[in-house]
């Protein structure tokens, strides 16, 4: 880390080369956190079931009451970090969800483990408006489908690492204590957050040359609104549905993908928590490469085909869309192999949407708003996750998994149309081509 921190000094005061990555850095590693908390439950849901006596049923509702949470609070979230800024709304929503975590370690029942799922979900509902905030705080307009790609990682990666550390926490200390692990891992994240964040208006290590470049073309903030003024005013804008609708329409496959893939590997593949761990975590991987991928995948677009910026990151969401079609597939093979080769390439094509839909969100709505919008944006995501995983217990017991995979395989093309509908620009004249960005992102993270 500190060969490429390189540090030069300006009189009195050091400033940090390529600053932003830095905190786009700081950022994904507490969403990397937020994803290993929330996935421990996926992960342990074999054993979970057996210790606490939970048909598949019962932990559709645990599931749903995370995601009930999650929906609920996103928006107030958002507006939250709105009000009050990025760095202490982030901080307190992160230290809740890191003692709910710890709190997991006592539940002797299913209902006791659906209320801390309830208020886990609502604070860890957080981190899908805080990624549009530090995206638009900290990267001008040109460099943010990029940074929108690499900000979309440390979703994947969260949900990539957790299975080797829980599995591994599990064999040291046994369910309770994965629980109680992780959850303190979350609370160094958020004591880090505290004492290395900043805004750049603020930041006392940015260099003046590159606070410039961040502020030179973002948009002017507006005066902070009510939520109710704010809400009405997002709920007007016809753009705000070419977001919402394809999130709703996104967030199922990404759902499975998180809580229900560890099950349907033990049930219908015949993996043991071994084996789980071992695959688990490969639609995560490609899930991260579909995040750095999108947003160089709207530069092509651009260059290519003379796209617009709005509509090369439409053309990029609609890729993805397509790569969806794989989870249709999975019903076809008997292979457990091939099938998770099969549910990688949708982890990849849904990583490309999810970042597109939080760059359409930056360049779409005010800074003032872009916390409060995104949080909406995954409200709409995550009330088609939670209306998802009840269908998904209340049929996989008699009709398996199968249908569930075919109707993910479609559900993001449907979506793109409305995304075409509300968004995309009508007129195409050819602009001159994006420059590359100035730093390696690759590089500084």
């Amino acid at each position: 880390m500190g060969q490429h921190m390189a540090i030069k000094h300006n009189g009195a005061r050091a400033s940090v080369r390529h600053l932003r990555w830095w905190m786009l850095g700081l950022f994904l590693l507490g969403v990397t956190v937020n994803y290993i908390t929330r996935n421990s439950l996926g992960i342990l849901a074999p054993e979970l079931k057996t210790e606490l006596n939970m048909s598949t049923q019962q932990y559709a509702y645990v599931v749903g009451a995370f995601q009930l949470a999650y929906t609920f609070f996103q928006p107030l979230c958002g507006w939250l970090i709105d009000v009050v800024g990025l760095k202490a709304g982030f901080m307190i929503c992160a230290s809740v969800w890191a003692v709910v975590c710890m709190m997991h370690a006592g539940v002797g029942s299913w209902l006791q483990l659906a209320v801390l799922r309830f208020f886990m979900g609502g604070a860890e509902a957080a981190a899908t408006p805080a990624t549009a905030k530090t995206l638009g705080e900290w990267f001008p307009r040109k460099e943010r489908p990029v940074a929108a790609g690499w900000a979309g990682v440390g979703f994947s990666v969260g949900a990539m690492l957790a299975p080797p550390i829980i599995v591994g926490a599990h064999v040291y200390f046994g369910w309770r204590g994965a629980f109680m692990f992780s959850g303190v891992l979350a609370a160094v994240w958020v004591a880090l957050w505290w004492f290395l964040y900043e805004a750049p208006q603020r930041h006392t290590r940015l260099s003046e040359g590159e606070r410039a470049m961040i502020l030179e073309d973002q948009e002017p903030e507006l005066p902070k609104q009510s939520l109710p003024s704010t809400l009405r005013s997002v709920l007007r804008n016809r753009r705000f549905y070419g977001i919402a609708i394809p999130a709703f329409m996104a967030e199922p496959a990404w759902a499975v993908l998180s809580f229900w893939v560890p099950l349907y590997l033990a049930n219908e593949r015949g993996m043991d928590l071994k084996q789980i761990a071992l695959f688990a975590w490969v639609p995560f991987l490609a899930a991260d490469l579909g995040s750095i991928t999108s947003g160089y995948l709207t530069r092509l677009y651009t260059r290519v085909f003379g796209c617009s910026r709005v509509n090369s990151v439409v053309a990029s969401s609609a890729s993805g869309a397509v790569l969806m079609v794989s989870l249709a597939c999975v019903a076809l093979t008997r292979d457990p192999y091939v099938a998770i080769a099969l549910i990688s390439i949708g982890g990849f094509g849904h990583q490309i949407i999810s970042c597109m839909l939080s760059a359409l969100v930056v360049e779409s709505f005010d800074k003032s708003q872009m916390a409060t919008v995104n949080g909406l944006r995954g409200s709409s995501a995550w009330i088609a996750s939670f209306l998802f995983s009840l269908v998904i217990g209340m049929t996989t017991d008699t009709f398996g998994f199968n249908p569930i995979f075919i109707a993910m395989g479609f559900f993001d093309l449907l979506g793109c149309l409305f995304m075409v509908l509300f968004i995309a620009e009508r007129r195409s004249a050819r602009p001159s081509p994006l420059p590359l960005p100035t730093d390696n992102p690759g590089t500084a993270l």
